[in-house]
This record gives C-alpha cells, sequence and structure tokens, in this order.
C-alpha cells in the first residue's frame, strides 16, 4: 500500500492538505487539512487538469474523473490519522526509528520461543531451492540466451552461447533447442562456448543496493543495453556495454530512466522512458549512440503524456517492424506506432483513446491483431475480443473479429472465454487468456501469406486450445524469441508439479507425445507422488457465483483426515484486487507446511481475474461500490472448509494476504475475527482512505480507477465500510 499522510495532519475527506510545518503535533494532534475551493466542494466539476492535480488550500479538490457527475463531501469529514506520524520518507526520523526498534524488540520478545521453529522452517525453505541453475537456452538468431543463478550471490549473470558450437550435440540435428550436458557446477558451462555477457553479480560489486530494468541485446548482438538501479529509488541510469570486449560504450549519467529499454531497427537507436515526480513513466526518447550519435545532440522526446492517470509502456511488435508507445489507465488506453524500417517515420495513433476501452495489439503480415474490449456501443464488452484490421492509423472503423476456420468469432468478448493477449509468429498467432477459472493457450494457424499483406493472409486454418492432463495448473508463454519459429515454447506447472519447460509443434498442437519439455525445474528432495491436490466451488452468499479454491496437501494426511474425520490446521491464502490472478502454481516453500501436516487453499476471490474480467469489474465483480464481494468471497471460502466440507476448524486455521491481500485479511478478520486462529499480513494496504484522500502521495491518482475517490461521498461512505483500520471490532 501506499505510505500514510504526514504525521502533523488529520485528512480531511476531500484530498486538500495542509502545510507539514504549520501544526506540530504537541500543538494540535487533531489538526484538520485545509478546506477546499467551494465552487468544487459545491459539486461543479473540476477541470481535466484538477482530476489529478494535488490539493491544496486554493485548489480544487480532486476529482473521481474530470466528468464525474457524483457530489464530493459537503461539509468536509475529518478522518483521524493515530499512524500518520510514522511517515518518514527520508527514514531519518529518530522517534520513528526507535519506535520499529522497540516493536522488534518486542516480536522478539514474545516469538523468541519460536526461534529454532523459525530456523528449521527457514532452512527447509532454503533448501528446496537450487540457488545453482540456468534458465531454458532459446535461440535468438546466432545465439542461445539464457540467464545463471550461482548460490551464495544474489543476482542472475546473463550468458549466450554460439548455435555453431552447442548445436552439435542437438537432437536428431534439430538447432532449435541445444541438448543440455551441464554437470551441475558453478564453474562449468550450461552449453559450449558460454560466454557471460552481463554479470548482475558484478554491476553490484562495491554498492549496498542493485537492481536492473531491462536487459536487451542489439540486433547486431554486439551491444547489450540495460538499466541500473544501486540507490533503491527506482530510477535507473541507461548504459549500454560491447559485448566482445565488455566495456561501457554509452552511458545516460542522469538517473531518470523508468528501466525499460528498448532498441530500434540497427545498434544506432534506443528507446527508453522517463518518470515524472510521481514516479510515473510517461516520456518516451530516442537516443543515437556511437556514429549515429551527433556531437551535442540531445536525446529527441518522440512522445509525452502528461494526464496523471496513464501509465506510458514500450514495446515491439513480434516481427520488430514496429515500436508500439501504449498509454494507459486501468479502464483506458491507446497505443501509438513507429515504423523502425523507415527513417522518416514519425508516431501515428492506432485509435485514440475511448473512456473505458482497452487495447493492445501485435503486428502480422500487414494486419493489426488486436485484443480489446471495443464495441461500437456502450458499455464495451465484458472480456477482450480478437479483431484483426489493416495495419494503419485511426484504424477503429476497420476493426472486425477474427474467425475461426468454421467462421465463428474466436473471442467474442463474452462471458464464457476470457482473452489477455495475442502474440504473433510467421505461420501462427498465439493467444493466452482464460477458460474455466485456468489459464489457456490457443494456437491459431493461418494459410500460405499473401504477397500482398491484406487480410487474406492472415485467414484462420485451425484453432487449437492447448489441454494438459492435470485439472487445475498454471501455463503462459515462455521465451520466444524467433518470429519464424515452428514450436511454441510455453511455461507450465501446477499445485504439485515444478515448473517446466515444454516446446509444443504449432502444426500440430493437440499431440501431447510430439511436445518436448525442454527443462524442468529441479526442488531437491521432493517427491510428486506425496502429494495431492484438488479444485473446489464454493457457492457465494451473494448466489451470484461459485469462488474457485485449490487444495494441496500430502495425501496421507487427507487420508487420515478421511479416516478421522479429525479437523486439519489449514491456511488459507487470497489476493482479489487489480484483476491479478492467483494461479494454482508450484511453491518450494510450501512444502514444510505441508510436511507438518498442514492443508493449503487458495482462494480465487472476486477482484482477481480468473474467471475473465467479470470477475474483477462491476457490477458482479470486486472493484468501486461491490469490492466488499472479495471479503465476504473470502469469509464465505473460510465457512464452507470448517462447516460445509469440515476439513477444518477455527482454532486450526490461518490466513495470508500480502499488499491488497493484506487489505482482503484485515476485513476479513474485522467481519468474522472468531473464525480465524492467525492472521498474516504482508506490507498490508489497510489505510484505505487516508491514503485515497491524500493526493499527494506519488501514484494515488491512478489507483482511484481501483477504489474510487472518497473525495466524492459515495466512495467514501463504502471504503469506510469496509477500511481495516476504521472498522477494528472491540473485545
Amino acid at each position: 500500500g501506499n505510505a500514510p499522510p504526514p504525521p502533523e495532519e488529520e485528512e480531511e475527506a476531500e484530498g486538500a492538505t495542509a502545510d507539514d510545518d504549520e501544526t506540530p503535533v504537541a500543538e494540535e494532534e487533531d489538526a484538520a487539512a485545509a478546506v477546499v475551493d467551494d465552487d468544487v466542494a459545491d459539486g461543479d466539476d473540476a477541470s481535466d487538469d484538477d482530476a489529478s492535480d494535488d490539493s491544496s488550500d486554493d485548489g480544487p479538490v480532486p476529482r473521481q474523473s474530470s466528468d464525474s457527475p457524483y457530489p464530493l463531501l459537503d461539509p468536509p469529514v475529518r478522518v483521524p490519522d493515530p499512524y500518520g506520524w510514522l511517515r518518514d520518507d527520508a527514514r531519518t526520523n529518530e522517534e520513528v526509528l526507535s519506535h520499529l526498534k522497540a516493536e522488534n524488540d518486542y516480536t522478539e520478545a514474545v516469538t523468541g520461543r519460536l526461534s529454532g521453529l523459525r530456523k528449521s522452517l527457514y532452512d527447509e525453505m532454503v533448501g528446496g531451492l537450487k540457488e545453482t541453475d540456468h534458465s531454458t537456452p532459446g535461440r535468438d538468431g546466432p545465439y542461445y540466451y539464457y540467464s545463471r543463478t550461482f548460490e551464495g550471490k544474489s543476482y542472475s549473470s546473463h550468458c549466450r552461447a554460439p548455435v555453431v558450437v552447442a548445436a552439435a550435440a542437438a537432437n536428431d540435428g534439430d538447432d532449435a533447442y541445444p541438448e543440455v550436458k551441464w554437470d551441475g557446477a558453478a564453474d562449468s558451462p550450461i552449453l559450449d562456448g558460454e560466454v557471460a555477457y552481463l554479470d548482475e553479480n558484478a554491476l553490484a560489486e562495491g554498492h549496498d543496493y542493485c537492481s536492473t530494468g531491462s536487459v536487451s541485446v542489439s540486433p547486431s548482438h554486439d551491444l547489450v543495453a540495460y538499466a541500473v538501479d544501486r540507490s533503491g529509488d527506482e530510477k535507473y541510469r541507461l548504459v549500454v556495454g560491447d559485448i566482445g570486449t565488455g566495456e561501457a560504450v554509452d552511458e545516460d549519467e542522469t538517473p531518470e530512466c523508468d528501466g525499460s529499454v528498448r532498441w530500434g531497427s540497427d545498434d544506432g537507436t534506443l528507446f527508453y522512458l522517463k518518470m515524472d515526480d510521481q514516479h510515473r513513466p510517461f516520456q518516451v526518447y530516442r537516443r543515437r549512440i556511437g556514429p549515429a550519435r551527433g556531437e551535442g545532440e540531445e536525446d529527441e522526446l518522440i512522445y509525452e503524456d502528461k494526464d496523471d492517470l496513464y501509465y506510458v509502456g514500450i514495446y515491439k511488435s513480434s516481427d520488430k517492424r514496429y515500436l508500439f508507445v501504449s498509454s494507459s489507465s486501468s479502464e483506458t488506453g491507446e497505443v501509438h506506432y513507429l515504423d523502425l524500417r523507415d527513417p522518416d517515420a514519425t508516431l501515428k495513433c492506432v485509435a485514440s483513446r475511448r473512456k473505458k476501452v482497452l487495447y493492445d495489439l501485435d503486428h502480422r503480415d500487414g494486419s493489426w491483431l488486436i485484443a480489446t474490449n471495443y464495441r461500437e456501443e456502450d458499455p464495451p464488452s465484458p472480456n477482450m475480443r480478437l479483431m484483426i484490421s489493416p495495419a494503419e492509423e485511426q484504424c477503429a472503423h476497420k476493426w472486425t473479429d477474427m474467425l475461426d476456420d468454421k467462421g465463428v468469432k474466436m473471442f467474442d468478448g463474452g462471458l464464457d472465454r476470457a482473452l489477455d493477449d495475442v502474440h504473433a509468429f510467421g505461420g501462427h498467432a498465439v493467444a493466452t487468456g482464460r477458460e474455466g477459472g485456468i489459464p489457456r493457450v490457443w494456437v491459431i494457424e493461418f494459410g500460405d501469406d499473401d504477397d500482398d499483406g491484406g487480410n487474406d493472409a492472415n485467414a484462420v486454418t485451425d484453432f487449437t486450445r492447448l489441454s494438459f492432463e492435470e485439472e487445475a495448473y498454471d501455463v503462459c508463454l515462455g521465451a520466444n524469441y524467433e518470429y519464424e519459429s515452428r514450436d511454441l515454447v510455453v511455461a507450465y506447472d501446477s499445485a504439485v508439479t515444478p515448473p517446466r519447460t515444454v516446446a509444443v509443434p504449432m502444426n500440430d498442437p493437440s499431440d501431447a507425445s510430439k511436445r518436448r519439455v525442454l527443462k524442468e525445474k529441479v526442488v531437491p528432495g521432493y517427491d510428486r507422488s506425496l502429494y495431492g491436490t484438488e479444485r473446489l466451488a464454493v457457492p457465494s452468499r451473494d448466489g451470484g457465483v461459485e469462488v474457485p479454491v485449490t487444495l494441496v496437501y500430502r495425501k496421507d494426511v487427507m487420508e487420515r483426515h478421511l479416516e478421522t474425520g479429525d479437523p486439519i490446521p489449514l491456511h488459507l491464502y487470497g489476493y482479489g484486487s487489480y484483476g491479478m490472478n492467483v494461479e494454482a502454481d508450484f511453491s518450494a516453500q510450501r512444502l514444510p507446511l505441508l510436511n507438518r501436516g498442514m492443508v493449503y487453499a487458495l482462494a480465487h476471490v472476486r477482484g482477481g481475474g480468473e474467471m475473465g474480467r467479470q470477475w474483477y469489474e462491476e457490477p458482479h465483480g470486486a472493484k468501486y461500490l461491490c469490492k466488499a464481494n472479495t471479503f465476504t468471497d473470502f469469509v464465505d471460502v473460510a465457512r464452507h472448509l470448517i462447516e460445509a466440507r469440515g476439513l477444518t476448524s477455527p482454532d486450526r486455521l490461518s490466513c495470508e494476504g500480502r499488499s491488497a491481500g493484506g487489505l482482503l485479511i484485515g476485513a476479513a478478520v474485522n467481519m468474522e475475527p472468531e473464525m480465524f486462529r492467525c492472521a498474516v499480513m504482508g506490507v498490508p494496504f489497510v489505510d484505505v482512505v487516508r491514503t485515497m484522500i491524500d493526493a499527494s502521495i506519488p501514484l494515488t491518482a491512478g489507483e482511484w480507477e481501483e477504489w474510487g475517490n472518497p473525495n466524492e461521498e459515495r466512495y467514501f461512505e463504502y471504503m469506510r465500510g469496509y477500511d481495516p483500520t476504521m472498522n477494528v471490532r472491540g473485545g
């Protein structure tokens, strides 16, 4: 969650803030913030700029949106903030530091008796990790690229090996995936001819902190561009290194990059993002390097979005022809494109932003492949549609649904099948999304390319969803560097299956016998046969949905429970915000709990996107004025596991959530404190109202599209009803 307001203030639910130095705590602890402009407080609409600007004594109140019709709070409502004094952005306030030390000392005094168990759990969790390891090598042109980790070292090393050398041992003469014969030693190469072209451990030497953003190899494979932050303030410096010599050939000493870096069509051009004062990426720059850079040449600003609600991002089309510049909030977006093959090209807009319409795209054979919730009439479709149009600017009027080989819309935006993304290949496209609460991958096959590059080149001849044996699992795209690849690389795991990388032949994706496991994560001491998993569906109290739940356990523990009926210790985990999914994936860190007889349960509550965007959006999801569905779903799952399933009991039930998941846990425990024995809240976002009324906190304005703006009466009253810090029950 965001930081709390300053200590001197009691926030007013109008978004106004007082001067930090005017009202010392000792003088008046409940001092109110300044009253906002009367005209806006009376309900008049604010301007576009007012909607996102920080409020002040003489400025208008931030609104949910520039055209919001809902009244502001009038008169203002004081919101006490007893913990606001703990805000110390500089981390130097001695009173705060002393308090934190005292809290830590108290924790140690209370839990010191558990130190032996803590150490055992930690050692077992670390023991389940293979620290000296590598990622799956993937071919990109003349090299296989992969990364390595080493026991005792905190960071990764980025490596590559030449195809000519490594392919000598490849199976059946296929050099797409080399045969790895690594002996497991840290000083042995993964593939013959291995070169570490960027060692993050070397970058970190002599620094207390080190983080890298993008690491991108140039089109010629001679240079590597990367962004590095050695201060911890998430401001990155841009560096270009020569892979052959290891020397830096270009370096931007100004730490303003957000960490995103993309190459142009050659080694002479880079694109990167800068952030505003709120740490929001908002500008795209083009930087010439090497001989292409003139003496004294400044980097060129090619795009800027000043609206605080919108975050700017950059990525390239799969065929590497276009640079895409996306600018989006959580509800609205637009994409510009730059033809990298044309040195005189300028940015053009695919389709101008329209309220509550999102879209993303890729390029294939003269067409945009588009994932969007666009509809000609309002409201937008519940889920994303898969659409196609000529690769032109301002082409929304030409978007049409993509049809399968039977003439049926592959993704119509309805409730049954949710589309997340589309990735183009030379002869195929791959769609990722969800169906039945499970992540899915679909392979789309096209006919022969049309020489004119028209839509006929993208006529679909086959549409196949990948299938797997397990009932619930997690699957997503792996590293697919080659546009003309015959295979699709996916990453797969489940609650009981460690992560593996699988190559799927796109010409025959249904035949599981033709798939090739490229790498499977080794989990020391793990025996899959000892563990079981199952999927439950729990009815919600509003009667509208069934909440999926994934259980994972030791088989002998569950068998003993079924024989005796005795309740089992159970740990229930949830998140439920931002449309983010809690997947039925593998975690070695759960094993010490399972081995001690616990059941681990994942509650896929509303607010995530497990069942599609309708699981997240109004009116039946868990956002804005239906956010409470997240909390009631979680409580309903807990009650079902106790009462209907008889699996556990309140004195044996613990729960956990992190960040916005911490909000879930705080609200659930406030609702049903007798239901849980223990609650774990990691970096919890529990001061919702106080945070959301303070537009001075970085990135708050963008959060209004998740929670609502409590400066408006309807959101304030609703959020006050579930804010964990405002609903603690006595007793």
